[in-house]
């Protein structure tokens, strides 16, 4: 277990533990479906405070084949689905927050260095038995444990975005990272699943195709994962009916009935036809 390589649970531990707690175990049974197809790249935009680093907590929980964590998932609704056994700890796992990556350092190519560097640093740890080509070479390096091992990778990159929030104004460095994302992560045998998290769509950041094999979900569009966001709209009325909210982004109820975040209550006005 490293850093980056097979994080563990304790994030999600964590999630359950705490006094609100929202299943996003949906998601599961999602990316499952998508593990080792042309789907397998898939980008969740949310605004903050949505669950979006907890859902990939989650992932990474549950696919890490560095420990067993069937424990924390055998009171949720995952545990029934078919596919729920199938992929249980049974990956290689990497997770990163690209904002602590950015926060520190100074520059784009220092960021990328740190980030390949530190991961390399994992993967050849753990690998011990692999010979490496190039052990500078973070994609080399992959391609190497994946030719010694059979062994695909989740891929989990949380706050992908952050580089266009601090780079806004510098299109080569945005340029910069997307090529690196897509070396990285497109026609490569050793990706099972590529998820990323972020505030804006990828197609914000202009006409730059570098991630077009990424599907994506945003709050507007956000297909079927919008099961997966752990609440049902018609339990929703219920409960607003019923409690005195408060809007200013958020919306909370306690842990054993419900609990929903929104960055705008005009999204759940219209979804119930103007009328609660």
């Amino acid at each position: 277990m490293g850093s980056y390589l097979n994080p563990g649970s304790k994030g999600f531990q964590e999630s359950l533990n705490s006094e609100i707690y929202v299943d996003k175990i949906g998601l599961i049974e999602k990316t499952n479906a998508v593990l080792n197809t042309r789907q397998k790249f898939i980008c969740v935009s949310r605004p903050r405070r949505f669950g979006k680093s907890m859902a990939a907590d989650m992932l990474a929980a549950y696919y890490d084949r560095g420990e067993n964590s069937a424990s924390l998932f055998s009171s949720l609704k995952i545990h029934y689905v078919s596919s729920y056994q199938q992929h249980l700890n049974q990956y290689d796992v990497i997770k990163v927050n690209m904002q602590e990556f950015l926060s520190m350092t100074h520059s784009m190519d220092e960021m990328l260095t740190m980030l390949q560097k530190y991961l390399v640093f994992d993967l050849t740890d753990h690998f011990q038995n692999v010979r490496f080509r190039d052990k500078n070479n973070l994609i080399q390096v992959m391609k190497d444990i994946y030719a010694k091992t059979n062994r695909s990778f989740v891929i989990l990159i949380d706050e992908w975005d952050c580089l266009f929030r601090e780079y806004q104004q510098n299109q080569d460095a945005q340029k910069k990272y997307l090529d690196f994302l897509r070396a990285w992560l497109k026609d490569k045998d050793y990706v099972a699943l590529a998820y990323m998290t972020g505030i804006l769509p990828i197609k914000k950041y202009g006409s730059h195709s570098a991630l077009n094999m990424f599907t994506e979900y945003s709050m507007t569009d956000p297909d079927e994962l919008a099961r997966c966001d752990g609440f049902r709209y018609t339990k929703n009325r219920q409960c607003m009916r019923e409690k005195s909210l408060t809007f200013d982004g958020f919306l909370f109820y306690p842990k054993s009935t419900l609990a929903l975040r929104c960055t705008s209550f005009s999204i759940i006005f219209k979804r119930f036809g103007g009328r609660l």
